[in-house]
């Protein structure tokens, strides 16, 4: 029964980041509240996850026309620096910190994503 919790909990997850969703979130928040997983080894799984995600979501938003391959330069450029520095860092770092920091970052999107308001499209003339 585990295990087909664990596949299906994989599968949506795997959905909602196809969609831009953050489901690599979601399936280190399953691996280490309900799995009993700890942090770094959820750490490991999910990026072996979004390695098995990315290349469809990136087929799919490209085929639809939503990436600007002039950011795509610069977005990589950045990504690839900050995240030697980041895993620099994290590798001196309390488990116990990263844990806590990375709960509030979440929390902190979270309340963004909540109370935000965004303009709806096609409502600019109105």
């Amino acid at each position: 029964m585990m295990t087909v919790i664990a596949v299906a909990a994989g599968l949506l997850t795997g959905i909602l980041s196809g969609f831009g969703i953050g489901g690599g979130s979601l399936l280190l928040l399953y691996l280490t509240l309900f799995a009993g997983v700890d942090q770094y080894q959820a750490g490991g799984i999910n990026l072996l996850y979004f390695i098995a995600c990315a290349p469809a979501a990136l087929y799919s938003h490209i085929k639809n026309g939503l990436v600007q391959k002039d950011a795509v330069k610069w977005c990589v450029a950045a990504g690839v620096l900050t995240s030697i520095a980041a895993a620099l860092a994290a590798a001196r770092m309390d488990t116990g910190w990263l844990r806590r920091a990375f709960g509030v970052f979440l929390l902190y999107i979270g309340a963004k994503e909540l109370f935000t308001k965004r303009k709806q499209s096609g409502t600019e003339g109105k």
